[in-house]
C-alpha cells in the first residue's frame, strides 16, 4: 500500500510500503525516487520481507519544502518516520545519496531500531575530494553539476545518468530512470546536491555499530570503489562485498545477484553478538 507520513508539521513524506514479514527501509539516490527499487519490490515481498520506501523530501511524490536539505534534516525525517511506523528490528538499505542519509541516521539517532545495516554504492564517506581525502569526484565536476541543473535539468539528468550503469540498458529503460530523476523537484534536487557536495561523513563512521554490509560496483563512476574501501577499514563490524560487473547502478547492473544477496544478509543470524 502507499500513503503518506509527516515527518514535521509541514512536511510529509510518501511512502511505499509492500509485504509482510521481516521489514526493510530503502532510501534511495539522488536524483531519483524510491521507484528505482522496482526490481527489488517485484522479488523480495515474496521472500517474507516488508519492504518500505518513502521518497525523501524534494523527490518523487513527497513534500519539497524551500528548506531542510542537510543531512541532519534527512537524517530526522527518516528517525520521524521510523517512530510513526512504530519499527523495530529492521534491516536499513542505503543507496548513493541514501546511503550517505543512512550513515548520518546511524551516527545522529544512535542507528534507532536498526538491526543491521546495508549500503548500496553509497556516496560516503565524502562525495568529493578534498585536501587530505582523494578519492571520490572532483567538487568542480559537481558545481558543473548544480549549474547544469539550474540551466538546463533534463539534459544534466540525460549527461548524469550515462555514468549511472555499467550493463547494457534499453532506451525505454533509460528514458524511464530518467524520468524519476523530472519527479523531483528542481529546488530539492539542487539542494541535496549542495548536500552531497560538502557534507562530510568521515567521523560518523566511527558511530556506527550495527552488523553493516558495504555492497559496492568494481566499475562505479560516480563513486568510485575505493570509497567502499574507506567505508570497511572505519565502520566496525563491517563487511565489503564487491559487485565485479557492475557501475554505480549495482541495484540493475546486478539485480539478481543484489537481490538474492539482499535476502540472505536479511535472513541470516547476526555474525556479530
Amino acid at each position: 500500500m502507499n500513503y503518506f507520513i509527516h515527518v514535521t508539521p509541514k512536511t510529509k513524506l510518501f511512502v511505499r510500503d509492500i509485504g509482510k514479514g521481516e521489514p526493510v527501509l530503502f532510501l534511495h539516490g539522488w536524483p531519483v525516487n524510491a521507484k528505482m527499487y522496482e526490481y527489488q519490490f517485484t522479488t523480495l515481498p515474496a521472500r517474507g520481507i516488508r519492504c518500505i520506501a518513502p521518497d525523501l523530501r524534494g523527490f518523487g511524490k513527497s513534500d519539497a519544502p524551500f528548506t531542510g536539505y542537510s543531512y541532519n534534516q534527512l537524517a530526522d525525517d527518516i528517525r520521524m518516520l521510523v517512530e510513526r511506523l512504530e519499527l523495530k528490528n529492521y534491516t536499513l538499505v542505503g543507496f548513493s545519496m541514501g546511503g550517505a542519509i543512512a550513515i548520518r541516521y546511524m551516527s545522529r539517532h544512535l542507528g534507532y531500531g536498526v538491526k543491521k545495516l546495508i549500503l548500496l554504492g553509497a556516496a560516503a564517506p565524502s562525495f568529493i575530494q578534498k585536501t587530505d581525502f582523494p578519492y571520490g569526484l572532483p567538487s568542480e565536476e559537481v558545481n558543473t553539476i548544480i549549474q547544469n541543473t539550474y540551466r538546463d535539468r533534463p539534459n544534466m539528468l540525460e549527461e548524469f545518468g550515462k555514468k549511472f550503469f555499467n550493463q547494457p540498458i534499453s532506451s525505454a529503460f533509460r528514458g524511464w530512470f530518467q524520468d524519476l530523476g523530472l519527479e523531483a523537484s528542481g529546488h530539492g534536487t539542487i539542494k541535496t546536491a549542495v548536500s552531497l557536495r560538502d557534507e562530510d561523513l568521515r567521523e560518523d563512521l566511527s558511530q556506527i555499530f550495527a552488523e553493516t554490509y558495504i555492497l559496492h560496483g568494481k566499475k562505479d563512476q560516480i563513486c568510485p570503489f575505493d570509497l567502499a574501501k574507506v567505508m570497511n577499514r572505519h565502520i566496525s563490524f563491517s563487511t565489503l562485498l564487491p559487485f565485479e560487473n557492475s557501475g554505480h547502478g549495482l541495484f540493475y547492473d546486478e539485480r539478481e545477484k543484489v537481490n538474492d544477496t539482499l535476502i540472505e544478509l536479511i535472513a541470516k543470524s547476526s555474525a556479530y553478538k
